[in-house]
């Protein structure tokens, strides 16, 4: 047995069930639990906090991570390992794609200036600001770099796929490792810092119906192949049908 598609079958299926583990929690978090927690008066708060949210916040952040890692390692085998980065063969590496790739992995510390910063309490500002830097990233990957159709799909999806996992393990973990304290000792938790960690909750929400496309992308290739623009119209498809989810979420009522 050959060892590549032993590795590459087996890190899918990790990856897909951290990801399912992770994204499932997300949804929860922001289309069942928020609309629930609203209901709730200070006291039930206080009880159930402290044991439903540390329990529930282990199985994200870790389903986050294997989440990242196995989607790295899938980077390294089918796209770097295995060729699949560009369509010619006359296409190789070269400064233009080295300097993409710390796009992907680095770029995550100028979103999170940016958000800390002018697009903090601005959310349309953020918006199109976010459409624009993407639309530059994506004509960057395909005209400077010259990443075939799959190459730069998957890698916008890393890029997304890294800003939600940074967001997980250092912006929302550590303000929930404040929040959850505070709301147990029956005190207010910090305001800003549970804006912060629910806004950069709904921030991974939004990336994660593109992300999606992004996995998929093997199984995209007749509809997008060509044009970037069919992954920047995923992009705004999916944030849309996000936005009407976090709508309807706020109707579903209980018994």
């Amino acid at each position: 047995m050959e060892v590549m598609p032993l590795l590459d079958a087996l890190f899918r299926w990790i990856h897909v069930v951290a990801g399912i583990l992770w994204i499932g929690l997300l949804y929860w978090f922001n289309w069942v639990n928020l609309p629930f927690v609203a209901t709730l008066d200070g006291d039930t708060k206080q009880k159930i906090t402290p044991e439903l949210y540390p329990r529930t916040l282990y199985w994200f952040r870790w389903g986050a991570a294997w989440t990242w890692i196995t989607g790295v390692l899938l980077l390294l085998l089918v796209f770097y390992h295995g060729g699949a980065l560009f369509d010619s063969p006359d296409v190789g590496w070269g400064l233009s794609a080295f300097v993409m790739l710390a796009v992907v992995f680095l770029g995550v510390f100028i979103y999170d200036v940016l958000y800390n910063t002018v697009l903090k309490k601005n959310d349309l500002l953020a918006t199109g600001i976010s459409l624009v830097l993407i639309s530059l990233v994506l004509f960057l990957f395909e005209r400077w770099a010259h990443f075939g159709y799959r190459g730069y799909v998957i890698h916008t999806g890393a890029m997304f796929g890294t800003f939600m996992a940074f967001n997980v393990w250092f912006r929302i973990w550590p303000a929930q490792q404040k929040i959850i304290p505070a709301i147990k000792s029956g005190e207010a938790p910090d305001a800003a810092l549970a804006a912060m960690a629910g806004m950069r909750s709904k921030h991974n929400t939004y990336m994660s119906v593109p992300l999606v496309w992004t996995m998929i992308n093997f199984h995209t290739t007749t509809v997008g192949a060509g044009s970037r623009y069919w992954l920047f119209l995923a992009i705004i498809v999916g944030w849309g049908v996000v936005w009407l989810l976090y709508r309807k979420a706020a109707k579903v009522p209980g018994f």
